[in-house]
């Protein structure tokens, strides 16, 4: 069985200070396409030349928006942390535009409690690393939890992918295949701890593998 190749997807960044700029970066170099946005005419220099398009303008203007074809984009991700008013205003500007999947940092639970009101489709409460974290999540939305074991591997729950279900793990060969080994198989309220190598995989089993994030990334889109 070959590898099926994600389609780059495209995504727009409002906001490229620590976190959005974290964020555009990790996108960009999963093969992704960015346009970043900022007001700060100096935020989008310092990053222009690593991302597809970058531009200066004021987020919370619809014209403006319109202007750079934001209502092409399916995921926006407003990360203005500094000014909430502009988050709340941008996050409402999107909306009104149509953006289907609408995505906005905030830095409070008062903040995060707003912006779900006036329609954010999801609230993100940065952390160290969180860039990071929800670009991996954007990319491999079948992952249900993941354990960083360092800057290179990682363990992931996501569901037996069904192109691999009905087959024993012997017959699978995931970790010469793939690169990843399966740890644990959760089946109902069983845990099949180490699964031997006759182990068929069934459709609705959870599965918990290790390896390394490459590899991970392309297990998790099968």
């Amino acid at each position: 069985m070959k590898l099926r190749k994600k389609q780059p997807a495209e995504y727009a960044i409002i906001g490229l200070g620590r976190f959005g700029a974290s964020l555009a970066r990790a996108l960009m170099e999963n093969g992704n396409s960015v346009l970043g946005i900022d007001n700060d005419p100096q935020l989008v220099q310092r990053i222009s030349g690593e991302l597809t398009h970058a531009a200066i303008l004021d987020a919370t203007d619809e014209a403006a928006l319109r202007e750079v074809d934001i209502t092409s984009f399916e995921t926006v991700i407003v990360a203005i942390g500094a000014d909430f008013e502009n988050n709340l205003l941008a996050t409402v500007a999107l909306k009104n535009l149509g953006i289907p999947h609408v995505i906005s940092k905030a830095v409070t639970s008062r903040q995060r409690e707003i912006l779900t009101r006036v329609g954010a489709d999801r609230v993100v409460q940065p952390e160290h690393d969180a860039g990071r974290r929800l670009a991996e999540e954007l990319m491999a939305p079948s992952v249900l939890e993941r354990v960083h074991l360092g800057p290179d591997f990682s363990a992931i729950e996501l569901h037996a992918p069904r192109a691999l279900t009905q087959q024993t793990l012997a017959q699978l060969d995931l970790r010469n295949r793939f690169g990843v080994t399966v740890l644990v198989i959760k089946r109902g309220d069983q845990l099949l701890v180490s699964p031997p190598g006759d182990t068929v995989l069934l459709r609705n089993d959870l599965l918990l593998v290790l390896g390394a994030n490459d590899a991970l990334q392309a297990f998790s889109e099968l």
